[in-house]
């Protein structure tokens, strides 16, 4: 089969892989009012819903881009995508909140496959100019599905069931597996090492551990123990809260991640990073980067759809319309970016769409208010979306530009990676900022109608574990209608702080660029060929 001449098509296949992704995680956000409402899903639970896919996405990305390399970067995307759907049927057949996490943790082993494949195969399929139209190309299929993913998500959840936002990804899945199949060829590194077993474990037990703590900080308590975590019979016996060892665990395993490494790369072995990568400048200071604009870009899009539904009182197709501003500017964006490639350099393009997203968010922060117009969001997540369109894809190119074609799925892991750490970080820290920010408003608004320390730390507890539920049934009952107020006041204010943190973070990132060079483009070659790794059928 002739793969070679299918390439662009198959392009589109793999694209589409990734973009099931992007679809599941927009669709989630819009359906987790819902889900809160019928599952009765505490706040912590809520960021696990997020976070179980994202923890367990960004742990096993550098293992499955590693043995992407060397089982087949084909192979592997086909497995997750099967891993995908299948899980996406059990959440979506879910009767707890506690099943559900464990389907999302299931599903981010399925997304852990597909991304590195999908980048890694653009990599070895694609050169020169080629390469960065590919990857605009990928960039603006996420744009476009991005656009359908809260709306769609707020169709299914309104007139159906939130249980569909999961189950749409079946059908999804198989067309992208007979896609692939028809249009992909296969590919694979030449030279392969021992898999890395050790550095897999210590990867996965930082980013856990990191990520359980960040979440959990304001359950167990951030030093002393508030709520002692329980398994079974057994219940944590010390004053000291398990959060500052989780955050122990975390440094000694990334330390040891890199001691590990290191003696592998000196002793001949492979290692499950190419640490030798780290040496290539735009892959180096990109990744920092990368990682640093992740803990921004997406974190708000956790605190939106709950304010929308929970304080404006929008059902889930009306937020799925206000979000669809953010996807449109995204899809826009991206096909902007794909038509400029080669003339604009893409560092410039990564700087001028976080400028748009620092925008974009900060306006969505001043913006913010019980009694806020819905009309007043609609440009600010434009520009937001926009932002988020130029700078995803090209920061990725940059990033694996001068990656060799043998350690792509290393590449292309690594990357990954960073990006995904930084998200988990990134909604893990503005979610803390959001409930935690809305509890102390709230209490302190409720203080001062004089309220009595009991009935305050029932009423935050209710707003703040339910994730804004509660205040619906506040607002209903004439007794505690002032009460629904402070608390529609004290989310909104939440929700401003956590915009404001997202902002911040952006600004970082931003900062973070100035080490990618002048931004001036570069000339590239066009005669070198795509990695004939594949039996062409």
């Amino acid at each position: 089969m002739d793969y070679r001449s299918r390439r662009w098509a198959g392009l589109i296949f793999i694209s589409i892989a990734v973009s099931l992704i992007i679809v599941d995680s927009t669709i989630v956000n819009v359906a987790i009012p819902s889900i809160v409402d019928d599952l009765g899903l505490t706040s912590t639970e809520v960021q696990w819903v997020q976070e179980a896919y994202t923890l367990v996405f960004a742990s096993l990305l550098l293992v499955f881009g590693s043995l992407a390399d060397r089982f087949g970067r084909r192979r592997m995307l086909l497995i997750g995508v099967v891993i995908f759907a299948l899980s996406s049927i059990a959440a979506a057949f879910a009767p707890t909140g506690g099943l559900l996490i464990l389907a999302r943790l299931v599903q981010g082993v399925g997304g852990a496959m597909v991304l590195p494949a999908t980048l890694s195969l653009i990599n070895a399929t694609f050169r020169g100019r080629e390469r960065g139209i590919a990857f605009a190309v990928w960039g603006s299929t996420i744009g476009g599905m991005a656009a359908l993913g809260p709306l769609l998500g707020g169709w299914l959840t309104t007139d159906f069931s939130w249980r569909w936002a999961f189950g749409i990804n079946v059908p999804l899945g198989i067309v992208i597996i007979v896609g692939v199949l028809f249009t992909v060829a296969e590919s694979r590194a030449e030279k392969v090492g021992s898999i890395d077993v050790v550095g897999a474990f210590l990867a996965v037990i930082a980013s856990a551990s990191l990520v359980f703590a960040l979440i959990e900080g304001r359950t167990y308590g951030w030093w002393q123990t508030a709520t002692p975590p329980s398994i079974g019979d057994w219940t944590w016996p010390w004053q000291i809260s398990p959060i500052p060892f989780a955050f122990a665990i975390a440094v000694l395993g990334v330390v040891g991640f890199i001691a590990w490494g290191r003696h592998r790369q000196r002793t001949g072995r492979s290692t499950l990073i190419a640490f030798s990568l780290f040496r290539i400048p735009s892959f180096r200071n990109g990744n920092i980067a990368a990682m640093v604009v992740s803990l921004g870009e997406f974190g708000i899009i956790l605190s939106l759809p709950l304010w929308l539904q929970f304080v404006i009182g929008f059902d889930a197709l009306q937020t799925g319309f206000v979000l669809l501003a953010l996807a449109i500017g995204s899809f826009v964006a991206s096909g902007a970016a794909g038509a400029s490639s080669g003339r604009i350099s893409p560092v410039a393009v990564v700087r001028v769409g976080l400028v748009a997203e620092i925008i974009g968010v900060a306006g969505i922060g001043f913006v913010v208010a019980p009694d806020t117009a819905w009309g007043w969001l609609i440009p600010f997540l434009f520009i937001y979306g926009f932002g988020v369109g130029l700078a995803t894809a090209q920061l990725t190119g940059v990033v694996l530009a001068d990656v060799p074609v043998v350690e792509s799925g290393q590449g292309s892991g690594t990357q990954s990676t960073a990006r995904q750490i930084g998200s988990a970080l990134g909604v893990a820290i503005l979610g803390t900022v959001l409930f935690a920010s809305t509890a102390g408003i709230l209490g302190a608004k409720l203080d001062d109608r004089g309220l009595d320390a009991a009935q305050r730390d029932q009423v935050v507890s209710a707003v703040v574990d339910s994730a804004g539920g509660a205040i619906a049934g506040l607002e209903q009952s004439p007794a505690t209608a002032d009460l629904a107020t402070d608390a529609k006041a004290a989310f909104s204010d939440g929700t401003r702080l956590a915009a404001f943190t997202a902002a911040g973070f952006l600004t970082l990132g931003f900062l973070a660029t100035l080490s990618l060079g002048s931004g001036r483009p570069r000339k590239v070659e066009e005669a070198e060929e795509p990695e004939e790794a594949a039996a062409a059928g």
